[in-house]
């Protein structure tokens, strides 16, 4: 798989206690359901060869979040997917970085539970 381990662990233990959460290899990737609900994502672009976040966020904050660092649009099929972003490493090398992106991804997976 195309994925870092480490980036993997760091993921993990900041969603410990946060749901039913399931782990599933796809897209090249390692992809982390919560609750049912695809939350966040991780994964190496194949362009630049760095590891990537794909953090699921909805469509209401998508334009301000796409102003944040190390934010774009995630473009995995060749067209934009609102609602998704990919977060280069600047912008989660940090432990407070990371945990920012985190919470936005449990942030719109707490509305998706609630309306299912």
């Amino acid at each position: 798989m195309a994925y870092s381990e480490f980036l993997a662990d760091r993921v993990r233990y900041r969603l410990k206690g946060k749901g039913a959460i399931i782990e599933k290899k796809m897209m090249g990737g390692l992809i982390f359901m919560v609750n049912d609900k695809m939350c966040i994502g991780i994964d190496i672009d194949k362009k630049t060869t760095n590891d990537r976040l794909m953090v699921r966020v909805g469509k209401l904050p998508y334009e301000e979040l796409l102003k944040e660092k190390g934010s774009r649009v995630m473009d995995f099929t060749g067209s934009v997917m609102r609602g998704f972003l990919f977060i280069d490493p600047e912008g989660f090398d940090t432990e407070d970085d990371l945990d920012f992106w985190v919470s936005k991804a449990l942030e719109f997976n707490q509305l998706l539970t609630k309306s299912s």
